[in-house]
């Protein structure tokens, strides 16, 4: 992709669409200096859509949207278990598959990912509600319920409207590095990191009476990366015992405590490769893996790339 060319987000405004789901992906790609993005906002064709909760959308485009973008996101919509969309829509997504474009879905845009068939022998997730409909009326697709975002590569899917900011900033992570992502969530006042591992909030028989203090404990081990952070520090502070705390921390983020621990310290060496001239060694440090050796290991382990390498690929200014 050229330096110079913005990155092209279409957002397929489907009948019935929600509108938070409508207004996430629009809202966090919207072009401004630290984001290099045009939105078009579409249909299956261009003028007024009839959306859910009391509201229509008046959309520029038509599915023609979807042979200009790079990235297509479908937003949630009312009923998805009933009908599948038009042809003509489902046609245009594989075609935009096909030339290349990503396509991701917000809650129940799933079931528009799933009548193109690109989702089957896939994991895929989508709001908690639907999780049951989606996998009787697509069962070739393997549905998830208890994360909150799916990443396949060239399709992805989220949970409920909220984790549409996660997979989003997901997104944004890939494409522009941790930095924009991080800025992106402080714009948006969002959590700037919940990992697609973590559980959905889904609706329990028994409250869950931990939540809240395990919650205070990532936030004391985030800022204390740097320092020895051991199972039994993490336990001690929750107040339980240690095999209580892993087995619950796994059901809350999808990681045991000791990987979430190692995925909070390699963002942040992310974050001070993109926009510190501290060397590799001094980062190492100061997250709290002791040496570059160290970081150089578990940062190809996680991301597939060396530090070095990510810095060139993500610093700022370049």
């Amino acid at each position: 992709m050229s330096a110079t060319r913005l990155r092209r987000a279409a957002v397929l405004v489907l009948e019935g669409a929600k509108p938070l789901d409508a207004g996430i992906p629009a809202q966090v790609f919207s072009t401004r200096r630290s984001m290099p993005y045009e939105v078009r906002v579409c249909g299956a064709a261009p003028g007024l859509v009839a959306g859910g909760d009391g509201l229509s959308y008046h959309v520029a485009h038509g599915l023609d949207a979807l042979d200009w973008a790079d990235i297509v996101f479908v937003p949630g919509y009312r009923f998805p278990d009933r009908d599948d969309p038009p042809a003509a829509v489902t046609e245009a997504l594989i075609a935009a598959h096909r030339r290349g474009a990503r396509l991701a879905a917000i809650s129940t845009g799933a079931f528009a990912l799933a009548a193109t068939g690109l989702l089957d022998g896939r994991r895929a997730t989508t709001h908690w509600h639907y999780t049951r409909a989606l996998a009787a009326k697509h069962p070739e697709v393997r549905v998830d319920e208890n994360v909150l975002f799916v990443d396949e590569g060239s399709v992805l899917t989220s949970a409920g409207a909220a984790s549409g900011i996660d997979l989003c900033l997901h997104i944004l992570r890939g494409d522009l590095g941790v930095a924009a992502s991080n800025h992106a969530a402080r714009r948006l006042v969002a959590a700037p990191y919940r990992s697609g591992g973590q559980a959905q909030y889904v609706p329990r028989s028994v409250p869950e009476p931990l939540g809240e203090r395990f919650a205070a404990t990532r936030e004391w081990a985030l800022h204390r990366l740097g320092e020895p952070l051991t199972l039994e520090a993490l336990a001690r502070h929750a107040g339980v015992s240690t095999r209580t705390f892993s087995r619950r921390f796994a059901d809350d983020t999808g990681y045991t405590p000791m990987q979430w621990i190692m995925r909070a310290r390699i963002d942040v060496a992310r974050e001070l490769l993109e926009r510190s001239e501290q060397s590799v060694e001094q980062i190492a440090d100061r997250v709290g893996l002791g040496t570059g050796a160290n970081l150089r290991l578990h940062f190809q382990r996680i991301l597939g790339t060396t530090p070095s390498e990510y810095r060139r690929t993500f610093a700022r200014g370049e």
